[in-house]
């Protein structure tokens, strides 16, 4: 993670339309639940999940590649983190992206060098929901 305490709330204020990988079409899951608490405050998520057009009214993408570009800027990633190699080479393969968060429990130190030698800004093992709750009040 090459991103402090301080420049959290800067990229949340920053970054109001964003991407979730894995966003889960399962409402008990946190990879939706987080998503909707964010949209609840005022952001413009979309998602990407495979076989999905739309989940709790969120626009679902089939890949990172077909989601639009501005909301690639902000990448939210709900995967496991033997994924995250592949994720990285992609957000880096296409470009545009500033911000790589990955969620509470989810990091992978080569792919975030990787990622932070691209220039991207990398926020691992953090809950979008509970850094919110944190910074915005």
């Amino acid at each position: 993670m090459n991103v402090t305490d301080s420049e959290i709330k800067d990229i949340l204020q920053k970054y109001k339309k964003f991407v979730v990988y894995g966003l889960s079409p399962d409402s008990t899951k946190p990879s939706q639940k987080v998503p909707l608490f964010m949209k609840s405050k005022g952001y413009e998520v979309v998602g990407i999940y495979p076989n999905e057009n739309n989940v709790n009214g969120f626009k679902i993408y089939d890949s990172l590649k077909t989601t639009p570009k501005e909301y690639r800027k902000f990448v939210d990633v709900f995967r496991k983190s033997e994924s995250i190699p592949q994720i990285v080479d992609e957000v880096i393969q296409l470009g545009g992206t500033e911000v790589l968060w990955l969620q509470l429990g989810i990091t992978n130190i080569e792919a975030e060098k990787k990622a932070e030698a691209a220039g991207i800004k990398v926020v691992s093992n953090r809950c979008l929901h509970i850094e919110y709750e944190k910074f915005m009040k």
